[in-house]
């Protein structure tokens, strides 16, 4: 009997444990439960559903927006046949979605049928044609620039055309002629054979050419002017032979007589020596 009753007595110290244990199991539980139901209802606290704004004027929008703890924002505003002028033509997200509270609804504004006429802005400056077009409530839309020959910083295309109808926004788009555009011009490259090296760079700088190089060669001396490299761009007529054993005198380029070149591009030549 004796040794029963130290078995009974030394396992309650063991069940009490584990009582703990699991009380403290049921208690992390409950708080996980408690915390993640409290988040929810928390985020779902802050959820609302999206509703109609369309055919509502902007002023009535804006109030049953607030009210419902969201804020209107004007996005765009069309011309529309069938929708009034000031009212709500479409908006995103629509209506009925749910959001969370202080999210933004975008809404387009109808202008009602186009009445106003879309001027003519072919010849104006920007400045000019941004007033003509704001006197007419309507906006200056893309500004595009391109460089062609004529008068410069003036409105040479626009779209809508003038006096367009059924166009969908009270915006206009110009294209601006920026004038032509020399660094892009092109030219026949020069011939440079023949030339002392400060004649080549004159005569290479008046076409807006760079001369990077200028490498020396010694030609044979029982060998012509004539005979130059094979890539050599032939003398002028009126180069004699004795010029081709002057030193500092051109008698090989790259590119070669004749090429398109542009302003900026680079030049190599060859020197007698």
């Amino acid at each position: 009997m004796n040794n029963v009753r130290v078995r009974f007595v030394g396992w309650a110290p063991v069940r009490r444990f584990f009582n703990i244990v699991l009380g403290a199991m049921a208690m992390i539980a409950v708080a996980l439960i408690s915390a993640f139901l409290a988040m929810r209802l928390a985020i779902h606290g802050r959820e609302v559903k999206v509703p109609p704004l369309t055919n509502m004027t902007i002023p009535e929008a804006s109030r049953r927006a607030s009210a419902m703890g969201l804020r209107l924002q004007l996005e765009n505003r069309f011309y529309s046949p069938n929708v009034p002028a000031g009212e709500v033509l479409a908006q995103y997200p629509v209506a009925g979605a749910t959001v969370r509270r202080q999210w933004p609804v975008r809404v387009t504004e109808s202008l009602g049928i186009q009445r106003v006429s879309i001027p003519n802005l072919m010849g104006e400056g920007e400045r000019a044609a941004s007033i003509n077009l704001r006197r007419l409530g309507l906006e200056l839309g893309t500004v595009g620039h391109i460089a062609l020959p004529g008068s410069t910083s003036v409105v040479i295309a626009q779209t809508p055309a003038a006096g367009a109808q059924g166009v969908d926004r009270p915006r206009v788009s110009i294209l601006l002629n920026d004038g032509p555009d020399e660094t892009s011009a092109g030219y026949v490259m020069p011939s440079l054979v023949g030339l002392t090296i400060s004649g080549a760079y004159a005569r290479a700088g008046a076409a807006g050419l760079r001369i990077v190089s200028a490498e020396d060669v010694t030609p044979s001396p029982s060998a012509p002017a004539s005979a130059a490299p094979a890539q050599t761009t032939p003398a002028p007529p009126n180069t004699s032979a004795p010029m081709a054993f002057t030193p500092g005198i051109v008698v090989a380029q790259a590119p070669l007589a004749g090429h398109r070149v542009a302003r900026g591009d680079t030049v190599q030549l060859s020197l007698t020596h």
